[in-house]
């Protein structure tokens, strides 16, 4: 995920609250009118900079190497067009009409707020390892001034079985000996120190990364104090920078020799492990990561949408670069493993490097070396690029994560919750600067994040599909851009999505297996650490929709909480006058809605009316 920080943050980032009402008197305080884009193709080119990041560059390729290469692509297409397109859709709509955030959004269902405060706690755990991720780009950023390139030559410190990576032959090493390009060596010995395991803890933090780790936090907290008051220039170099390096990168990984290997493991489909339940969840937690919804960041930007924006055009462009940007980052990365695969002889690509945030410290400095020609301006273009599309991730996490708090804490200066967050965020960043670093990078990504937004991406849907209604959010469609919504997206909102969703979520909790990175099991009491930072999140839900009845004034429980699952009286556009004419519309409609029909005949209206 990348992200421009858009002009209207430069206001405090704080959102627009309602005014007090009978419905939630804990929201008591009025907030300032929300800023808006200023223009439509400014919120475009960020939306393609949000998708277009670290979600692409880095987590899709390591995540089609751990599963598979193709047998990972075919589930991830399909779970794109009939999860990520209509949720994405589904975010941009809702945020638009409202002029709402992740958490006030949900003044359409306040039951369900909970959902927008665990999806703001995941945007806080991604937060802490994309800024490591950032730390070791900075460390490989000031490394590529080095001539030659520190990566590129075997070390005899080392003490491995090393190819450089400056190679673009085999040496013809004995088919017994199992080689290591000086690529992985290095990152592996000399940036990360990395331990074997976690038996002896997690090590002490390694001070050139912590100084590389403040780098990416402090441009984040200044940028979050000062602001930005136009993001369209910086929108447009977000948005057309990455394909320029990612386009050289491939033309010259189809040179390689036996890169033509790895890309066809990658386009290739292994039908025997396509129906693998974790195959199934990996691709739904990449889409999220991809696409970078369910996240509250979608939500966020789009509220700041003018009301009658054409955003189905946007989910459309959006949705296609980011597919492109994602299988164009794949063929990179196996064209170059499998130009690896060819230089050691192994007969596995997936055994060839490893995976993780290794993927792209090992995978994309080895093709650079590879370079007979200014190989230092490749490298410093490369890892400018992941530096850049890693701090718009950082802007639209840590936006989203300030949005709340200021929402919640009206009275806290803009100043004062950015380097609140900031030092927070670094004191946390530190644990990923040690030996074991990566190890706990792969543990919160999938207790913190991947499993925690796979259970709240299915309450989302089902919040407004089946319990706002998909045939209510077509209403609200046609009264915004004034045009019907077609049968596509109300059979995904409707059934679809939710059910699939719901399907992959039960079948990976049937199947489950204890999490391992790379192969390690982690101790007992790291695993019964790992389900409290999950339920951390989860427990979000039940929290505040308890906290929501309670805040209630009717007579009777009953009331309460049928209440709380009915949107609020001011609902609705933000502006008081279209407000007003939406009520309008609404309350004539359901003077038109029978009453007493079953509930499969409510269904299907719900649907397709």
């Amino acid at each position: 995920m990348a992200s421009s920080n858009p002009a209207f943050v430069a206001d405090g980032d704080a959102e627009k609250s309602s005014p007090a009402t009978k419905d939630d008197p804990s929201m008591d305080q009025k907030q300032p009118q929300r800023d808006k884009w200023g223009k439509d193709i400014e919120f475009l080119l960020s939306c393609i900079a949000l998708s277009v990041g670290l979600g692409n560059v880095w987590r899709f390729p390591f995540m089609a190497l751990e599963n598979g290469g193709g047998a990972f692509v075919i589930p991830y297409l399909i779970v794109l067009v009939l999860v990520g397109r209509p949720i994405y859709y589904l975010e941009m709509l809702i945020g638009q009409f409202s002029s709402r955030g992740c958490i006030k959004v949900y003044d359409a269902v306040p039951a369900m707020r909970g959902i927008g405060y665990g999806q703001v706690y995941s945007s806080g755990v991604v937060l802490g390892f994309y800024a490591s991720l950032l730390g070791l780009t900075t460390r490989y950023l000031i490394a590529s001034f080095w001539n030659p390139l520190p990566w590129s030559e075997c070390q005899d410190s080392w003490e491995a079985n090393c190819i450089d990576s400056s190679l673009t032959v085999s040496k013809g090493i004995g088919s017994n000996v199992t080689m290591t390009v000086s690529a992985e060596l290095y990152f592996v010995k000399d940036v990360l120190n990395a331990a074997e395991n976690l038996d002896d803890g997690i090590g002490l933090p390694d001070w050139r990364l912590v100084l590389c780790l403040l780098v990416p936090w402090t441009f984040i907290c200044l940028v979050m104090i000062k602001g930005i008051k136009s993001s369209g220039k910086v929108s447009y170099f977000l948005a057309i920078f990455p394909y320029v390096v990612m386009l050289v990168l491939l033309i010259r990984s189809c040179t390689l020799e036996g890169a033509a290997d790895g890309m066809l493991y990658f386009i290739t489909p292994q039908w025997d492990r396509i129906f693998e339940a974790r195959v199934w969840y990996n691709a739904v937690t990449q889409m999220f990561f991809s696409l970078a919804v369910c996240f509250g960041n979608v939500m966020m930007y789009s509220s700041y949408n003018r009301f009658s924006n054409n955003v189905y055009r946007d989910v459309t462009i959006v949705s296609i670069l980011d597919t492109s940007t994602s299988m164009l980052a794949g063929l990179i990365v196996f064209g170059v493993i499998g130009h690896l695969a060819h230089l050691t002889g192994a007969t596995e690509l997936n055994t060839v490097v490893r995976g993780g945030a290794g993927l792209a410290f090992i995978t994309y400095p080895d093709v650079i070396a590879k370079f007979t020609f200014w190989p230092q301006f490749f490298a410093v273009a490369f890892f400018m690029m992941l530096f850049v599309l890693g701090i718009g991730s950082m802007l639209g996490l840590a936006t989203t994560v300030m949005t709340m708090i200021r929402d919640r804490f009206t009275h806290l200066k803009p100043s004062l919750v950015a380097i609140g967050i900031s030092v927070v965020g670094f004191s946390i960043g530190i644990m990923y600067t040690t030996p074991g670093g990566q190890f706990l990078l792969d543990f919160f990504d999938f207790y913190g994040a991947s499993f925690v937004v796979l259970v709240l991406a299915v309450f989302e849907v089902v919040t407004f599909a089946w319990i706002y209604g998909v045939g209510r959010l077509c209403r609200d469609i046609e009264f915004m851009l004034g045009r019907k919504t077609g049968l596509y997206w109300r059979i995904c909102w409707g059934i679809v999505t939710p059910i699939l969703l719901i399907a992959i979520l039960l079948y990976h909790i049937i199947t489950y297996e204890a999490f391992t990175s790379g192969g390690y099991v982690f101790s007992s009491g790291m695993y019964a650490f790992g389900w409290c930072v999950f339920a951390a999140g989860v427990l979000q839900l039940p929290a505040w929709g308890t906290y929501a009845v309670l805040k209630r004034n009717e007579a009777t429980w009953r009331d309460r909480i049928l209440n709380c699952f009915k949107p609020t009286h001011d609902w609705g556009p933000e502006d008081s006058e279209l407000n007003a004419r939406y009520h309008e519309s609404v309350f004539k409609y359901e003077q038109t809605v029978q009453t007493n029909r079953n509930i499969f005949k409510r269904f299907i209206d719900n649907v397709f009316r």
